[in-house]
């Protein structure tokens, strides 16, 4: 293999959140961190390369995205998820969850209503009722060991609640769906016959394992492409989330001035200079690597499916669709969230998302993070068993 997804690299004291953050969320710095959705793999040599070739230049004075920056967006997705896109609708924000919380701002007023389909992404809460809004949960359903959607309780939701935007997960984290086009067709009826907007979180679209495409909702139909705001990143993608640059596409004229005014209004449209450079860098020429990363992610995937079945069958893999923090069904050792987390944290000294952190429906599981060399994934499911293997 071309790329090398096996060295491990120390990141311990280069202000890292996955290695050098846990004490305030764990209680303990001494554990191996598999919890935080960034990877333990450098970026790929052709996005270091563009930065270097920038550091070199040495100057780093305000910036803007031109129009080869969102052609590079356009071009990812119409090659990637066979997306056409208009560069017209790009705009821009930090981070997705900056995003969402613009969002937020932009198309609701304080005390309505805005819907998640829990267990999801924490960030989604916290960012709702921090300017006074309200979640409406539309909870997934687990049978079968695969999450679906409740569309009988969507509906129900949408006309009992003051609910003005609805924010999907997709591909969903951390129940690791990619959602059929059946699927988003549906949830887009329902959405649109209610006049509420969507903000689609696909930040994760680009990881998908075998058999598996991901649809962007605004490409279901007409009606969601003008009531959707969708928000992406190559960070997760290629490792970058420390570049701080998404985009932000809106085919809407209205939503799209609603969103901008915001953006406008918070003096946050000039970005990151390696950030925008990375993007490019990423979009341009990272189909190779990530296809590289894909195959070793499903390995990875193999591997926990198989050392779960000789080593620890009380827990299963929800092996996902895609995204590479996929949840571990400890349900049936009847442990609460917290007493879950704190066994492992104090028995095996390992860092896992608590399922419970996501919202209904998550206790009794644990989100792990796949995206790292073998060696340390093996590490972390010995731990795991030793932790739970002597109950």
């Amino acid at each position: 293999m071309r790329y090398d997804f096996d060295t491990v690299i120390d990141r311990r004291n280069t202000d890292c959140a996955k290695w050098d953050g846990m004490a305030p969320l764990f209680g303990a710095d001494d554990l191996l961190p598999m919890w935080v959705a960034d990877m333990d793999f450098k970026a790929p040599p052709e996005v270091m390369e563009a930065l270097r070739e920038r550091l070199d230049h040495g100057v780093f004075g305000y910036t803007r995205r031109f129009e080869p920056y969102r052609e590079a967006i356009a071009g990812w997705f119409l090659r990637r998820h066979g997306w056409q896109i208009d560069t017209a609708w790009i705009r821009h924000a930090p981070g997705v969850v900056p995003a969402l919380a613009i969002s937020i701002m932009a198309f609701t007023q304080p005390g309505e209503g805005v819907l998640v389909q829990p267990p999801v992404y924490y960030p989604f809460f916290s960012t709702i009722r921090g300017r006074g809004r309200t979640v409406v949960e539309n909870p997934l359903k687990f049978a079968g060991g695969r999450f679906e959607m409740d569309f009988d309780d969507l509906e129900r939701k949408l006309d009992d609640s003051a609910v003005k935007l609805v924010f999907l997960c997709s591909p969903h984290n951390p129940v690791g769906r990619v959602w059929s086009p059946e699927e988003l067709a549906r949830f887009g009826e329902i959405c649109a016959a209610r006049g509420v907007v969507v903000v689609s979180d696909e930040i994760h679209c680009d990881i998908l394992y075998r058999g598996v495409r991901h649809t962007p909702l605004a490409s279901v139909s007409d009606a969601m492409r003008e009531s959707t705001v969708t928000t992406v990143a190559p960070s997760k993608t290629f490792n970058i989330a420390g570049l701080a640059t998404a985009a932000v596409i809106i085919p809407s004229r209205r939503l799209r001035d609603d969103y901008q005014s915001l953006v406008d209004f918070m003096h946050i449209d000039g970005g990151n200079v390696f950030g925008a450079l990375a993007l490019r860098a990423a979009y341009e020429k990272g189909d190779e690597w990530l296809d590289a990363l894909l195959e070793y992610l499903e390995g990875n995937l193999d591997f926990i499916e198989s050392f779960l079945a000789e080593r620890l069958p009380s827990v299963a893999l929800v092996r996902p669709e895609g995204t590479y923090v996929p949840l571990l069904d400890c349900r049936s050792l009847g442990l609460s969230g917290p007493e879950l987390e704190r066994l492992l944290v104090e028995r095996g000294k390992v860092a896992l998302d608590g399922g419970h952190w996501f919202g209904s429906g998550g206790d009794g599981f644990a989100r792990i993070n796949i995206a790292t060399p073998r060696a340390l994934l093996k590490d972390g499911m010995e731990r795991i068993a030793s932790a739970i293997g002597g109950l």
